[in-house]
């Protein structure tokens, strides 16, 4: 059986976006909303953003 695609296949892609915080963050692939979250939250807790 095949994997469901998420979200009906939706994807984000960052790859025509100057800001090279964005390609930090989330690569220049096309990425899921899910995966975007996981690699956002990766990114702030390497930076210290958070508060505790």
């Amino acid at each position: 059986m095949a994997a469901k695609k998420p979200f009906g296949g939706y994807t984000i892609s960052f790859k025509s976006v100057a800001d090279s915080t964005l390609g930090e963050v989330f690569g220049s692939g096309a990425i899921t909303p899910s995966e975007m979250t996981k690699k956002l939250w990766v990114f702030v807790k390497k930076k210290s953003l958070s508060s505790k």
